[in-house]
């Protein structure tokens, strides 16, 4: 199927590894340039050689209030247009609620809530300009909560929320703005939940993992690649009467309507 995106220009940022280096690798594939956001610049260069389109390495720590509108003047220069953002950068802390800091809910804040809303702001003039659109990546902690992500699943709702409002101003402008939930994807994040669970209970790996899945009640956990085709789909031309949607890709563990 051809998404109609080939010679079109997107923005991934936390685009090094895991969710956002798949994003890359399927959007580049369909013939978009690309500019690359992550605070490695070595496994940046390493991606960007990989694709098969024209892309811009932009190492920065996207909590630096400045990088956002930075990263957009830098891929206007380059490229000259602006397609399509992808707000994929952010980890929160995982723990026990009376442990966590404020250092450590200022910090998930900082990259993942205000990064997105930071780029989004910076980036809406040209994707109005171009009827261009913006894809977040939330995650389903932000529809349920759970004792142990509370960071997380906050910054997550407070993501949706966001996606929901600009939708909203999008349908004056002209901006289709729309998120994605993933479920338990197999990164390099799952994999050490897996190892700390595994080393908590004195069991291997695999089991680990079957255990989570039960728990989850999922059939399997999901693969980068799986999120990567959605955000495609939802940048392309064929998703264009969808607006402000909360797509969960994730086994169908949400089970809430």
């Amino acid at each position: 199927m051809d998404l109609q995106l080939a010679g079109k220009v997107g923005i991934v940022t936390g685009a090094s590894r895991g969710i956002g280096r798949a994003i890359a690798q399927r959007l580049s594939g369909e013939g978009m340039r690309l500019a690359l956001l992550a605070r490695s610049g070595e496994q940046l260069e390493e991606l960007a050689a990989s694709l098969a389109h024209e892309s811009l390495v932009h190492p920065a720590d996207l909590r630096a209030p400045e990088v956002p509108a930075i990263l957009v003047a830098a891929t206007l220069e380059r490229f000259g247009r602006l397609d399509l953002l992808v707000n994929n950068a952010g980890a929160t802390k995982r723990g026990d609620f009376f442990s966590l800091s404020d250092d450590d809910w200022i910090d998930g804040f900082a990259l993942k809530f205000y990064g997105a809303m930071r780029c989004s702001r910076a980036a809406w003039p040209y994707l109005q300009a171009g009827g261009g659109s913006i894809v977040n990546i939330a995650g389903i902690g932000g529809r349920t909560g759970s004792a142990d992500f509370t960071i997380g699943g906050a910054v997550n709702s407070a993501l949706l929320n966001l996606t929901k409002a600009l939708a909203d101003r999008g349908v004056i402008d002209g901006v289709r703005v729309n998120a994605i939930n993933p479920g338990s994807i197999v990164t390099e994040r799952l994999k050490l939940r897996l190892r700390t669970l595994a080393a908590e209970q004195g069991i291997e790996e695999s089991e680990a993992a079957r255990v989570m899945t039960l728990a989850s009640r999922v059939a399997r956990f999901g693969e980068p690649a799986e999120i990567a085709r959605a955000v495609a789909f939802l940048a392309s031309p064929l998703a264009n009467y969808i607006q402000g949607a909360l797509l969960d890709i994730d086994g169908g563990q949400t089970r809430a309507l």
